[in-house]
């Protein structure tokens, strides 16, 4: 009785081991999916990071395009600015703003000369 009680006993070991070498082998299968998926997204994110980097050093010289524009239209202004109210000088006018835009009669103006001189500067 024993003998059969041992052997039914090595069967049922033998099954358990049959049973978790199934277990094995999809959980191996399961992993190298994984693995492969794994390897898949980090590919994937490689790819994505290097786009994302373009985009913003693109962004950047943008960025950097328009604020030059931007130094250069106010630095028109400026001049422009200044061109017209040395003009209106010329033409007799006072610039100050002691005496805007009033008549010089012909004498300069130490207010509108200086005002002038500190635009130039």
């Amino acid at each position: 009785m024993k003998d059969r009680n041992f052997l039914d006993t090595v069967m049922e070991f033998e099954q358990q081991l049959e049973s978790l070498q199934g277990q094995f082998h999809a959980l191996k299968e399961f992993v190298a999916f994984m693995m492969e998926e794994h390897q898949s997204l980090q590919q994937e994110n490689f790819l994505l990071r290097q786009r994302l980097d373009e985009i913003h050093a693109a962004e950047e010289e943008v960025l950097k395009q328009s604020e030059l524009n931007a130094k250069k239209l106010s630095r028109l202004d400026i001049g422009e600015g200044y061109d017209n109210l040395a003009r209106l000088y010329q033409e007799g006018f006072h610039v100050c703003h002691v005496h805007f835009g009033s008549s010089r009669k012909a004498e300069d103006c130490l207010f509108c000369l200086a005002f002038l001189n500190k635009q130039n500067g």
